[in-house]
């Protein structure tokens, strides 16, 4: 047998999958999901959608990416996840062009579900390329590369869309929705050509190990199974579950919020947006390298920390400049927790077993966000105001921090059990 080949390239194909990662999650994460918090008030005023299907709206799109999530990895082992994550794409743009067309809340809610399931089958197995790519030390760090695509697609879609509706008017945002589901499918055809599913398929090892191997991504059913008596896997679930269920809130009402409560014209709210995405470009990257070198427990402290006060500062309705901070607070964390999980679980189970467990976590996360946008709009409904549903979500986060209080340092070797 021989070894691992050096790469052709300058650097490890590693970086590849990171880079076509970061655009994949752009894709199906930033503009299959949070894209919809530019469109909303546009779409809300065509429609006339009130509060509640809103946040209807949002929850169908949660419980199509619930759905994914239960089968995504079983999928995965039998396609792989280079074929899983284009076809997904594809699903994505094909259903975000059919909205465009939507002329009423229930096609919309129909639609918008099926968006959410591409989005869970694409997301899982991009996240799941990771553990199989990358040695545990830098694991974090890779990591948060790739979730900073919702960053980069958030920056877009608040300075395009308010940009396209002031020019074709109160139907724009259809115009938007076709745009943006352009850009998802010219991603799927790049996924295509640089994804890979491990290093093997390019010769080599995992960046940052010793040389050997990468554990296979898949092994036998009851090995997947033994992940399920993993009593800390549960935990960190809760804890994903929490943050689903808050960070969703903030993300899908913030912009109505700006616009209809607190009188901003959707261009400025559309700046607000591109704000958070901007500064969630150093989160994931910051705060999973941090999590490498303080913990995985540290860093979640930190980041559920900044979170509720977050929440807090827009819910209280204070003056103007606590709005850039609860702004600043929200993005500079906004997407650290998914690249912490995922070094997290494969610290827990094993790299062979992690992209089982983390479909399993991710599970329960998605729960959480099928729960938070549909609570919080009734809550909205009843009240007149989102300030109680961010309340709400304020104190979610500081359960969060009490949870993470009780995980222990994992004690299973990084590369399986």
């Amino acid at each position: 047998m021989t070894g691992p080949k050096p790469s052709s390239l300058p650097f490890h194909y590693a970086w590849v999958i990171v880079a076509t990662g970061t655009l994949s999650i752009a894709a199906c994460l930033g503009f299959g999901r949070f894209a919809l918090g530019m469109l909303l008030p546009s779409m809300a005023s065509s429609l006339k959608l009130s509060y509640s299907q809103i946040g209807f709206i949002s929850t169908g799109n949660f419980i199509g990416y619930l759905a994914a999530v239960l089968f995504c990895g079983r999928i995965a082992g039998k396609i792989g996840s280079r074929r899983l994550i284009v076809g997904s794409l594809v699903v994505i743009g094909v259903s975000m062009a059919l909205i465009s067309r939507a002329t009423s809340f229930p096609v919309v809610l129909a639609l918008y579900l099926i968006t959410g399931m591409g989005s869970g089958a694409a997301n899982v197995p991009v996240m799941g390329l990771i553990a199989a790519w990358f040695d545990r030390t830098i694991r974090g760090r890779a990591a948060g590369f790739v979730v900073i695509g919702s960053g980069f697609a958030i920056i877009i879609s608040g300075k395009l869309i308010p940009y396209v509706n002031g020019i074709v008017g109160p139907e724009g945002w259809r115009t938007n929705w076709l745009l943006l589901a352009g850009a998802v499918t010219v991603i799927a055809a790049v996924a295509h050509v640089f994804l890979r599913n491990k290093p093997e398929d390019r010769g080599l090892a995992p960046f940052g190990s010793d040389g050997a191997a990468a554990a296979p991504a898949y092994q036998s059913k009851a090995a997947r199974k033994s992940i399920y008596r993993n009593k800390t896997l549960y935990l960190l679930g809760a804890i994903y579950f929490l943050f689903g269920y808050t960070y969703v809130i903030y993300a899908t009402f913030i912009v109505t919020t700006l616009v209809k409560e607190r009188g901003f014209s959707e261009a400025i709210a559309g700046n607000f947006w591109s704000w958070v995405g901007f500064l969630s470009l150093f989160s994931g990257p910051v705060f999973g390298t941090l999590s490498d070198r303080l913990g995985r427990k540290t860093g979640l402290v930190i980041v559920f920390s900044l979170q509720a006060l977050s929440y807090l500062l827009v819910a209280a309705n204070l003056p103007l400049l606590f709005l850039y901070f609860s702004i600043g607070f929200y993005g500079i964390v906004a997407w650290s927790i998914p690249s912490i999980m995922v070094a997290a679980v494969s610290e827990y189970v094993g790299v062979d077993k992690a992209l089982a467990a983390f479909g399993f976590i991710t599970f329960i996360f998605g729960l959480g966000q099928i729960t938070g946008p549909s609570i919080a709009g009734v809550l909205a409904e009843k009240t007149g105001s989102f300030s109680s549903s961010f309340f709400m979500a304020a104190a979610f986060a500081g359960a969060a921090i009490l949870l993470t209080a009780f995980l222990k340092k994992p004690q299973v070797p990084a590369r399986g059990l």
